[in-house]
Formats: C-alpha cells, sequence, structure tokens
C-alpha cells in the first residue's frame, strides 16, 4: 500500500488508546458470533426439518398422550408413505445436570422416517434383537465417555421411577454439522412392558413422511378430521412449524438476539466515530501541513478512512478468532442443554463484513471534516 507507513505511523501515535478501541471491536464481535450461533441453535430444528415430514401431536399439548391404535388409521391415509411414533423418557445418568435427550422409538419404522440419522446396518440389527438396547447420539457418547458395550443406568422420575439399565449397540451420526447427535433412543416394547398399565398403549407423539411434500397440507387436515371430536383430537403440523413453534415457547429469542446485535452494531460506531474524531482534532495541524505540501483533500480523507479501517478488521478479526475458539468450548460447558453450536464459514464472513461496514461508516464523518479543512485555518493552530 502506497501510503501504509503513514497509516501505521498515525495509529501508534496513541498507543493505548489503540489498543482500547481494537479491544472494544474485539470483544464486540466476539459477542456477535456468539449471539449469531445461539440463534443458529434455536432456529436449527426449523432449518433442518425434512419437508416430507409431518408431527402429530395431542390437539390440547404435546405432554397428553395419544392411543397407538391410531397408527393403523393414519397409515391409510393417502399420501402417507411411513408412519412412527416416539416418547420422551425424561431421565438423567448419575447427577440432574447430566441431562441429554431421551426418546422411545419404534425401531421398525425409525429409520425410514428419519434417513438423515445413520447407524451401521450391524449395530442397528443387534439394538432390534435386544429390548434392553440403546442408540445413542455420537456428541452424547463423547460428552460421557461411552462406547459400545457399555451397559448405562438412567434414572427417570416418570413412568413409575427407578433405575432403567440399556445396554449401548450402537451410535448414529448425523448426515450434515447441524443434525442433533445427542439423542438416546430405547426401544418401545421393553418401554411398554415395564410402565403402569394405565399408561400402556399410549404414545407422546406421532412422525410421518409423506409421498409429495405439495400434498401435505390435504394430509393434515385429513389426519385431524379423522379424529375430531374423539377424546383424542389431534394436531397436525409440518416438522419445521412444529420445530418453529417448539422454540417459541423459550420467548421471541430472535428478536432478542437482534436487538443485542442493534445495539452493539451502534455502540461500535459509537466508539469508533469519537476515536476518529478525537484522533482528527488532535492532528489539525499535521493534516493541514500535508494539505500544504500537495496532498489533495481526497488522500487526507483517505487517511482518516483507512485508519478507521484498520483499526475494525484487526479487532473484528480477533474477535472472531476468539469467538472460534471459545464456542466450542461453551458449548460443551452447556451440557447438550443446547444442540451442537457451530461457528459457520457464512457467519464469520457476515460478522467481518460487519466489521467492515462499522469502520467505513465510522470514519466517513471525520473523513469529510479532515476534507474540508481549510489549510489556513488549520495552520493557526501551529
Amino acid at each position: 500500500m502506497k501510503f501504509g507507513s503513514l497509516i501505521v505511523a498515525n495509529l501508534l501515535r496513541k498507543k493505548f488508546r489503540l489498543v482500547l478501541t481494537i479491544g472494544s471491536f474485539a470483544v464486540a464481535l466476539f459477542l456477535f458470533a456468539f449471539l449469531g450461533v445461539v440463534r443458529d441453535a434455536f432456529g436449527r430444528g426449523a432449518d433442518v426439518a425434512g419437508a416430507d415430514r409431518l408431527v402429530i401431536i395431542n390437539r390440547t399439548s404435546i405432554i397428553n398422550p395419544l392411543p397407538l391404535s391410531y397408527r393403523d388409521k393414519i397409515v391409510r391415509i393417502p399420501g402417507v408413505k411411513y408412519i412412527t411414533h416416539n416418547n420422551w423418557f425424561g431421565g438423567v445418568y448419575q447427577d440432574e445436570k447430566n441431562f441429554f435427550p431421551q426418546f422411545v422409538i419404534d425401531p421398525e419404522n425409525q429409520r425410514q422416517v428419519f434417513p438423515e440419522f445413520s447407524v451401521p446396518d450391524d449395530q442397528w440389527n443387534k439394538f432390534v434383537h435386544d429390548r434392553e438396547g440403546a442408540i445413542v447420539g455420537a456428541r452424547t457418547m463423547k460428552r460421557f465417555g461411552w462406547k459400545i458395550g457399555d451397559r448405562i443406568p438412567i434414572q427417570t422420575t416418570l413412568y413409575g421411577g427407578g433405575s432403567w439399565e440399556f445396554n449401548i449397540d450402537g451410535v448414529y451420526h448425523g448426515k450434515v454439522a447441524q443434525d442433533d447427535e445427542t439423542q438416546f433412543w430405547l426401544q418401545w416394547d421393553y418401554f411398554e412392558e415395564r410402565i403402569p398399565d394405565r399408561m400402556k398403549g399410549n404414545i407422546g407423539w406421532y412422525v410421518l413422511r409423506v409421498d409429495n411434500p405439495d400434498d401435505s397440507p390435504r394430509i393434515a387436515k385429513a389426519i385431524d378430521a379423522e379424529f375430531a371430536n374423539s377424546p383424542y383430537e389431534t394436531k397436525t403440523e409440518t416438522e419445521s412449524a412444529f420445530a418453529a413453534g417448539w422454540v417459541k415457547q423459550f420467548g421471541n429469542i430472535q428478536f432478542l438476539i437482534v436487538t443485542i446485535g442493534s445495539v452493539v452494531f451502534f455502540t461500535l460506531l459509537l466508539v469508533t466515530g469519537n476515536t476518529m474524531a478525537i484522533s482528527v482534532r488532535e492532528r489539525t495541524s499535521e493534516l493541514a501541513v500535508l494539505k500544504a505540501i500537495g496532498f489533495s483533500d481526497r488522500a487526507v480523507g483517505f487517511f482518516v478512512i483507512s485508519e478507521s479501517l484498520v483499526i475494525a478488521l484487526v479487532g473484528g478479526i480477533l474477535g472472531l478468532v476468539l469467538a472460534s475458539l471459545a464456542i466450542p468450548v461453551l458449548g460443551n460447558a452447556l451440557n447438550g442443554m443446547l444442540p451442537n453450536l457451530i461457528l459457520s464459514p457464512m457467519l464469520l464472513g457476515f460478522g467481518l463484513l460487519t466489521a467492515v461496514l462499522v469502520g467505513i461508516i465510522s470514519g466517513v464523518l471525520p473523513g469529510i471534516g479532515a476534507m474540508r479543512m481549510r489549510v489556513v485555518n488549520a495552520l493557526r493552530r501551529v
């Protein structure tokens, strides 16, 4: 860069102030990246939901069950390809803080409805023939240091309470990084034989795949009409709508994150803009000398904007690097309370673009002031 040495020299005039300004950028971009990752984690269920999947729950609430007998009626509705059912188990491993999602599944149809979860055939076959077997997500396996063949006790306060023991027969992996690898699957038959008699024959919710996603509205309407005015009326919606509704129970996470991000953005503008304005005022005589010896107004304005941009880029890159190092650690510290925290290249690029925009915008007004500066008036301060 032709004037690089001059720009660097101007930046290093006030080293302590430079460090503080870059530090504020780094902290802000770290916060920006973390908020973006959390937003992605909360919205990921809707983002990765199958376009050809529908979820059926009790119309009153998901905590109310549905009869298992509904399955045969649902599968006869034209357009339904596969159907499976799930129950929430709600147990903990050794300590209450060791939370991870556990689901009672229908082994016969689970893989057909959720093809994005991959389990080797030999492991799956072992699981199918082992009443006390379990399939565990790769992330949960890594978290607790489990391995295939381990026998794991799970404590539950539901379904009569007590400790249930399971054999880990296999591990499932998601096909993309966004897939949830924290789940623990146990068999419906084992669950059904151990729960109290009053609970038998009921499931938590159904998930089905349809032949054509365009037919989903028709199929959903037909299912709900089939069980209208029954003791267990249904509510059928696409998997993405179901996931989005689940997230809304935590509040408007997206609005909160966007609001905080906007505050961060404008704070950066104020901090950097104020820094550059002070720097221009302190160097009024020097900028006047540059004009006097032949530098154009544009060149002087370019110096000011370039300094602001360098501060933004250095601070932004530092903050994003810190985020890329810290977010995996934070994800592990959350103990599976959120899906895997992923700092995507798109988010990194957006963060860097934000830093560039803040750097340019915050340097524009001081730069215009320097361009309009009259040499005679400025030199009077020498």
